[in-house]
């Protein structure tokens, strides 16, 4: 039963990152993204960063357990909003994490950051075993891949799952767009 209160909006990562990146510079906050997400383990100031990534400012450290791999989503989702050319490596290799919401949201940073080096590691998510990571690494190979990834998004047309079929047949055309060639087979 509620009371009539209203409890206050939850801030969005794009705003808190904005916050940490005020706090800290756009440059730091990326470096320090990158480095969590090879697997670094967080310092202090990480701890007090990861607040931020996380949108939620108030969590303690040991809310963030390195074992239970949200500090490397956190990391990869706040190179969305804080940019810097030397995360790209860290982005790319995150493409092979263990856990599906890394890699579906390192398939989002490459498609949001343009990281062409990511078109060929991204080719095998479009089997992954996790529809939404098939589905981010069709949009992200929309946005870096070459004429020579259309017959791998060509194979996504027929998934299982309507909605990465249909994110394929959209990759296609906006890769033949982008590319301005026909890219049928």
């Amino acid at each position: 039963m509620s009371d009539g209160a209203t409890q206050p909006a939850r801030p969005r990562p794009a705003e808190t990152v904005r916050h940490a990146c005020r706090r800290w510079g756009e440059d730091e906050v990326a470096r320090r993204c990158a480095a969590l997400l090879r697997g670094n383990p967080p310092d202090d100031v990480d701890l007090q960063l990861l607040g931020y990534l996380a949108a939620t400012p108030s969590l303690t450290a040991p809310e963030y357990g390195s074992s239970s791999g949200w500090y490397l989503v956190w990391a990869a989702r706040g190179l969305r909003y804080a940019w810097h050319p030397a995360a790209a490596p860290a982005v790319v290799a995150a493409l092979t994490a263990k856990q599906w919401r890394v890699r579906e949201m390192a398939a989002h940073v490459c498609r949001e950051r343009e990281i062409g080096e990511a078109a060929d590691p991204l080719v095998p998510l479009l089997a992954d075993p996790v529809p939404r990571v098939r589905e981010a690494a069709a949009r992200a190979l929309a946005a870096v891949g070459e004429a020579e990834h259309a017959p791998p998004l060509r194979r996504l047309l027929d998934d299982e799952s309507p909605r990465c079929g249909a994110r394929a047949a959209q990759a296609l055309r906006e890769l033949a767009r982008r590319l301005d060639r026909d890219l049928d087979p």
